[in-house]
């Protein structure tokens, strides 16, 4: 095999996401390594179909609505019991715990704050996308009604078309990968 064989790839088009996760089915059941797949919105089990491992991104969320608490419960402690403490409506101001249900809505705001803003940043960069970044989409038919599906080719460039043309592939196209 050359070294120029070994940076081809398949593409496979489809026109509908049922008939897609049957080809996920079928060509994972051919021990075929499937790169990637480019769709124009989210197929439910897709990532299991194809063997992905599950996301942490959830673990990540859930630390940064911790985070986002803390700095909240500091917060209210620091603005309104020792920094600056008021009496306000009569309510005792040195302790933080009589006067935490006042606290709540700041509390779940900045819980909500913390794990969203992180959260997006965390998504953009383990996903590698950052401002002005040019798209890595193969066919710009994918971001409209078409689903893509990217397999190496180690020698069996024949063996895929046929595999792939059984599974109802629109269309199956044999591309250098830059």
């Amino acid at each position: 095999m050359g070294a120029h064989e070994a940076s081809k790839v398949i593409h496979a088009l489809y026109n509908d996401d049922e008939i897609l996760m049957d080809a996920v089915k079928k060509v994972k059941g051919e021990h075929h390594h499937i790169e990637e797949i480019f769709c124009p919105f989210p197929v439910h089990g897709l990532d299991k179909a194809m063997g992905l491992a599950p996301t942490r991104l959830a673990i990540t969320a859930f630390m940064y609505g911790i985070t986002g608490l803390s700095v909240a419960i500091w917060l209210t402690w620091y603005t309104m019991i020792h920094d600056w403490p008021q009496d306000i409506g009569g309510k005792p101001n040195f302790s933080w715990a009589t006067n935490m249900p006042a606290f709540v809505p700041i509390m779940f705001e900045l819980t909500v704050f913390f794990a969203a803003h992180l959260m997006v940043i965390t998504f953009y960069m383990r996903s590698k996308i950052w401002p002005f970044k040019e798209a890595e989409n193969p066919d710009p038919r994918t971001t409209d009604d078409h689903f893509l599906m990217e397999i190496p080719v180690h020698g069996n460039e024949e063996e895929l078309k046929t595999l792939l043309a059984a599974t109802g592939a629109v269309e199956i196209n044999v591309v250098d990968k830059h």
